[in-house]
């Protein structure tokens, strides 16, 4: 069977099947914690869910403890899976140089097909929301969206040989991740509204196991299969020894000026990450809670405006790298980010809700940029260190902003529910300093400093 090397059809079908039970899971759990304050069935229509609008009324001190309720059991649901998924997350995509990509793309797959099958069954039978910590725990071990993107990101980075072209097709799958997001948004509400969640459920259940299926017999691994099958078995102590030398050995035979670089560049995307994921986690929940007042649809219609926002930052990345330097396309990118924060904060209708896109259109610019200028930096047989560094960056780092937005949220919803806005935007002042600083240092001359290197030789000629 003649197998191939486009990794974008695993991409495509893994996002779409994750983001359509995204939005489900916070609903769900929502509606499960409103029915159970309310002692009845959730109410909704076809224009918005039902909130009270009075402050003084009991049902709106209600509907604000469910609000806080439905924050903190989503913060403690991340952290129970980040532990086993930040380990798996390391320990596969960096020996991706050595195994192949393939493992870091099908383990996570099993594990949301397992997670799906899970949802599947607590929705059906109406099971204890208690039940969804052991399977964030168990599918954690399967790996994350970290893990699957890190090995998907590495399987690009060996297939495009071009340096100059690594920032746009990275870039290309960030589009997909955006858009197909964006129109699994979209469809979430329609099949919530229209199957319901365990129909949905079992549906995303089913494109996983398409996924698995192309993944095993259709995709062809970077690493040849003979390559493969002339490795000596290795015990598990070893496997672990290789896999932290390697990163180990990433930092510490680098110049010194390289190693800076790699150090500055991985505390400003997670860095950036922390403010961008605490930030938009929280749509969902202030998208239900008043004035706003949206149902499934109007939810969905949400998630899919960010469709338009990832096809502009990729364009913004396609257009801009003709004309600037990289580290220009992050600031640009955070500051578009900034404003759309601070508009969503003060966001009290559904047309200005709406509307904070407009100035977060370049908002995504910085993800991949800032992966792309890591992937450059480093040799062809570090790429995978390097990923495993950022796949487990985006896990604690993406654990983290939950836990801590969600907190937030929780105790300023009552007195200002866009408080967590303002913050998200207030720290991206430190990635901004960050890079400032960088173009501030003895490298702003140099093409390494700019991070546009031309060739991985030319940085590891300077003199540390």
């Amino acid at each position: 069977m003649r197998k191939v090397l486009c990794v974008e059809p695993v991409i495509f079908i893994y996002i779409f099947a994750s983001s359509l039970r995204s939005p489900l899971v916070q609903q769900f759990i929502y509606r499960r914690l409103w029915e159970g304050e309310y002692n009845t069935t959730f109410v909704s229509d076809s224009n918005a869910s039902y909130c009270e609008q009075n402050k003084s009324s009991p049902t709106y001190i209600k509907e604000k403890e469910v609000q806080e309720k439905a924050s903190v059991f989503n913060m403690q649901l991340d952290l129970t899976g980040a532990v086993p998924s930040l380990i798996v997350a390391f320990v596969i995509v960096a020996n991706g140089d050595r195994q192949g990509r393939k493992r870091s793309l099908v383990l996570p797959s099993m594990g949301a097909l397992i997670a799906d099958i899970c949802f599947t069954v607590i929705s059906y039978f109406s099971l204890s929301l208690s039940i969804l910590f052991a399977v964030a725990f168990i599918t954690g071990l399967f790996g994350s969206i970290a893990t699957f993107l890190g090995g998907g990101f590495a399987f690009i980075a060996d297939v495009c040989h071009d340096e100059k072209q690594k920032t746009t097709r990275i870039a290309v799958v960030d589009l997909i991740f955006g858009v197909v997001s964006g129109l699994a948004g979209l469809s979430s509400g329609y099949f919530l509204r229209g199957i319901g969640f365990t129909w949905t459920f079992v549906t995303a259940s089913l494109l996983h196991v398409i996924n698995i299926i192309y993944i095993i017999f259709f995709l062809e691994d970077t690493v040849g299969i003979s390559e493969l099958q002339h490795e000596a078995p290795v015990s598990c102590k070893e496997l672990l020894r290789e896999t932290f030398s390697g990163v180990y050995m990433l930092f510490k035979t680098a110049p010194y000026k390289k190693r800076i670089l790699i150090i500055v560049l991985l505390f400003t995307f997670m860095t950036y990450l922390f403010t961008m994921v605490g930030g938009s986690s929280l749509f969902t929940l202030y998208e239900l809670d008043e004035p706003l007042c949206w149902n499934e649809v109007y939810i969905g219609y949400g998630a899919a405006a960010f469709t338009s926002v990832s096809l502009t930052s990729f364009l913004g990345v396609y257009l801009l790298s003709k004309c600037l330097k990289d580290i220009y396309i992050v600031f640009i990118g955070i500051f578009s980010y900034i404003g759309g924060m601070v508009m969503a904060a003060f966001a009290k209708t559904t047309l200005l809700m709406f509307l904070v896109r407009v100035p977060s259109l370049l908002c995504f610019m910085p993800i991949p940029v800032l992966r792309s200028m890591l992937s450059k930096v480093v040799l062809t047989s570090e790429q995978g260190a390097v990923f495993a560094c950022i796949a487990c960056l985006e896990v604690v780092t993406g654990t983290i902003s939950l836990s801590v937005f969600n907190i937030l949220y929780a105790a300023t919803v009552a007195w200002f529910s866009g408080f967590s806005f303002l913050l998200s935007a207030g720290l991206c002042v430190i990635p901004l300093a960050v890079l400032c600083w960088l173009l501030c240092t003895s490298w702003n001359g140099e093409d390494l400093a700019l991070l546009v290197p031309e060739e991985v030789s030319s940085i590891e000629s300077i003199d540390s």
